[in-house]
């Protein structure tokens, strides 16, 4: 249950986004707990994950369970991954790259595939198991502006004034899901799919600034970070694939919410003495449910073609314990949009050797929001985004691959690109006078020295994902 609750303001959601919370709580609810991200075998992922109404890979369960009911053999697979991932932030006409690179065993799984015999229209029963993880490591830095000038806000004595050096969002951690999966043949014409979903996440959160007062640069600490939180959660999903005739199959699915426990710790900071507490608190929060509508043309055994349609049909939202999970239900409430995205997917076989490629879009999650922002000569404005926090994601995945007929092999490249509006700095006071005192700004310590600001920096970020995986499988 929460520890501390928040006041809120009765202006418009999207000039008090930040007020209690810190940007990256927001944006973790859509990158992290509500991720749809593609991210599997190296065939999926070459096909940039739109296999909703084919089947036959283990990872097509995490679009369409029914995916599964389509194996005629049993099958098991390991995938490594190499991944980059390079953030370019650009504030006043100043840039700063980033890159994270790094290398895991991203994907395992395999189906145990039960021939039911000819004498039945069930042909087969198959269980699929498969192990996802992925680093969720983000790191954000946005170049100083001088121009840009916060005045301290001290107990007694007079204001000084700091001038703005630098800022970092800085988010450490993984997020894996493990999922179980029934598959179903009828007839081979009707394919059936249940799957249950286990998710795990650990992150680390950091939002630091730099100010220089006179000759002194101090490294500033948002209020409620650093913040750690150990979350788990569950999701189920539902499908069907149908074989309209040879040449054209058509499947449906739906996922539930994902249901989260975050257990979280976060540091609170006090301006009248040189110290921080350490809190802990529980959170809970459901993700949007999902419904995915897909078709595939397979006109021979050579090639098939993919489309995939997924809709957002619910917002986030958080179980309320005070102001501030109410905080973040309002501005989810009022700026979220179900998002959708389309996936495209296409496999070419010659022989033995399999050709793939893929691209998918997704839609930016939030409506256009108006804040009021620092401009490039340090004055502020109102100003309106269509692209804060989360931008559209474009993903582009190109794969080859060789059957052996028991052992296959199958090799991609993945490029996810998106651009978004980067917003910080923003903390004002968010309690009544006269006590108890709280805030949502920027700490130093030692120094006890407070900044607050009702106006946000704005750094444009290009955010660019290279991938490859390697995929090693056996069928049996």
């Amino acid at each position: 249950m929460l520890k501390k609750t928040l006041l809120l303001l009765s202006i418009p959601v999207s000039f008090i986004y930040l007020k209690a919370q810190d940007v990256s709580v927001i944006t973790n609810t859509i990158d992290v707990y509500s991720n749809n991200s593609i991210n599997g075998t190296s065939k999926y992922n070459s096909m940039a994950g739109s296999m909703g109404a084919l089947g036959g890979d283990i990872s097509s369960s995490f679009v369409n369970p029914a995916g599964v009911g389509v194996f005629i053999a049993s099958d098991v697979n390991l995938t490594l991954g190499i991944n980059s991932n390079k953030n370019t932030t650009t504030l006043a006409g100043s840039s700063i790259g980033y890159k994270i690179n790094y290398s895991d065993l991203n994907n395992s799984g395999g189906v145990l595939s039960i021939n039911l015999g000819d004498n039945s229209k069930w042909k087969f029963i198959n269980v699929g198991f498969n192990y996802n993880t992925q680093s969720i490591d983000n790191y954000i830095e946005s170049a100083g502006n001088p121009n840009i000038q916060i005045s301290s806000n001290p107990i007694t004595g007079t204001p000084a004034n700091y001038s703005y050096v630098g800022h970092a969002y800085n988010r450490t951690g993984d997020i894996s899901k493990t999922n179980f999966t029934v598959g179903a043949n009828y007839d081979n014409r009707l394919y059936f799919g249940v799957g249950l979903n286990f998710h795990n996440s650990y992150l680390d959160q950091d939002d630091k600034a730099a100010f220089q007062s006179g000759n002194a640069i101090s490294t500033f600490d948002k209020q409620y970070t650093r913040f750690s939180e150990h979350s788990n959660g569950f999701s189920a999903n539902f499908g069907v694939i149908a074989k309209v005739n040879n040449q054209f199959r058509l499947g449906a699915a739906i996922e539930t919410p994902t249901w989260w426990n975050l257990d979280r710790i976060y540091n609170q900071y006090y301006k009248e003495d040189n110290y921080f507490d350490t809190y802990s608190e529980d959170r809970n929060l459901s993700t949007p449910m999902k419904a995915t509508l897909s078709a595939a043309f397979v006109p021979n055994k050579n090639f098939a073609l993919n489309v995939d349609f997924i809709q957002g049909i619910t917002k986030p939202k958080y179980k309320e314990y005070g102001g501030a999970e109410q905080e973040l239900n309002d501005f989810f409430s009022d700026s979220y949009k179900n998002s959708s995205e389309v996936r495209v997917g296409a496999e070419y076989r010659i022989q033995a050797f399999r050709l793939r490629g893929g691209y998918a879009y997704q839609g930016n999650s939030f409506d256009n929001m108006s804040i009021s922002s620092f401009n490039d000569n340090g004055s502020t404005s109102n100003q309106s985004y269509s692209n804060l926090f989360i931008g559209k994601r474009n993903v582009i995945g190109a794969g080859i691959g060789y059957d052996f007929q028991a052992f296959y092999i199958d090799a991609s490249y993945q490029n996810i690109s998106s651009t978004y509006s980067n917003p910080f700095l923003y903390g004002v006071k968010t309690s009544i006078d006269p006590e108890p005192y709280q805030s949502s700004g920027y700490y130093s310590d030692p120094g006890g020295t407070e900044l607050l600001s009702s106006s946000s920096a704005v750094s444009k970020v290009k955010n660019k994902r290279d991938n490859f995986f390697i995929t090693l499988g056996w069928k049996f």
